[in-house]
């Protein structure tokens, strides 16, 4: 069989180990980069396809005779068409939970910097202000624990439980919202409770219909002044505009950032203007610990050794 993985830099910088995956069929072609118009001729003799983000549509698809097998080296797929992949009986499986140790770490990592006020008493230093000053310790900026807050969750999948359990460590209280357009079950709570209450919301649901714009000027007001929104997830589930006109005018203590609505954002963002307070934006990298890449290289290995034995393993489609 041949395999063809798609676009391999979106993924690694030659610090990940291919074996596992190479090993598993007996022929591949391995390309840095994609394009949307070089996709149908690069699969068309494939019969496995191995895609981060290179974009697989009906039109290429309908022109690859032999592909069996797409892996989306990711946990979204919606750089398949997967009605077409099903029509055509191409199978389509993905990968879930690789990342949630890099999350866990990335978002504990906004959070603390944002209540330890990190950037702004960095920036101290670096300017002098330290230096001059009359005492030991400078108290420019106010710091907050951790410990006694509540956490808001929303989304409680593998990465919302591993959250929890780290806040838990830090003696936080944890809520769970109840998803988008259900009742509350055991041990959830409706999500504008959960905002009136939560002193950190941290957002880890998918990006749906249900879900996009789920955070905007309306939930924005109801948390509390000094709350911090962390959003590792996908950037259109917070309105941007929203989210910049509350930090600037004071009515949410802070926000960090790893998504945007389009990335890269070439045209600019709204949340990229150098006025906004408390803000921390990171570019899409709470996933990309060099272990979590590895665990996905690995685990799509094992979902093409899986379906040459037959096996549905990670099947989306």
């Amino acid at each position: 069989m041949t395999g063809v993985f798609l676009d391999t830099t979106t993924l690694q910088r030659g610090d990940l180990d291919f074996a596992r995956l190479t090993a598993v069929l007996p022929t591949w072609q391995f390309h840095d980069t994609t394009t949307t118009a070089q996709v149908a001729q690069r699969i068309a003799q494939a019969e496995v396809v191995v895609s981060n983000k290179a974009c697989l549509g009906a039109d290429a698809l309908a022109t690859a005779a032999k592909l069996k097998l797409i892996c989306v080296i990711a946990t979204g797929t919606n750089n398949v068409d997967l009605d077409a992949a099903k029509a055509r009986g191409i199978v389509v499986c993905n990968v879930t939970g690789y990342a949630a140790p890099s999350v866990t770490q990335h978002v504990f990592a906004l959070i603390l910097a944002l209540v330890t006020q990190l950037e702004k008493y960095r920036a101290a230093v670096k300017d002098g202000a330290w230096q001059r000053a009359s005492g030991f310790s400078m108290l420019d900026f106010q710091i907050w624990e951790l410990a006694g807050k509540t956490l808001g969750i929303v989304g409680y999948g593998s990465l919302g439980q591993a959250v929890a359990r780290v806040a838990e460590a830090f003696g936080m209280r944890v809520l769970i919202a109840a998803r988008p357009g259900q009742s509350p079950g055991p041990g959830r709570v409706p999500l504008h409770d959960l905002l009136c209450q939560a002193d950190v919301v941290s957002l880890h649901c998918p990006l749906t219909e249900q879900s996009k714009g789920l955070i905007g000027a309306l939930e924005l007001a109801l948390m509390q002044p000094h709350a911090l929104l962390i959003n590792t997830a996908r950037g259109g589930i917070v309105d941007e505009l929203a989210l910049a006109e509350a930090l600037r005018a004071g009515r949410l203590g802070g926000a960090g950032v790893d998504v945007l609505s389009v990335e890269p954002p070439v045209n600019g963002n709204v949340l990229l203007a150098a006025d906004i307070p408390n803000l921390i934006v990171t570019p899409h990298i709470a996933w990309a610990s060099r272990e979590a890449r590895q665990r996905l290289v690995d685990e799509t290995a094992k979902n093409i050794a899986a379906y040459l034995r037959g096996e549905a393993r990670n099947r989306v489609a």
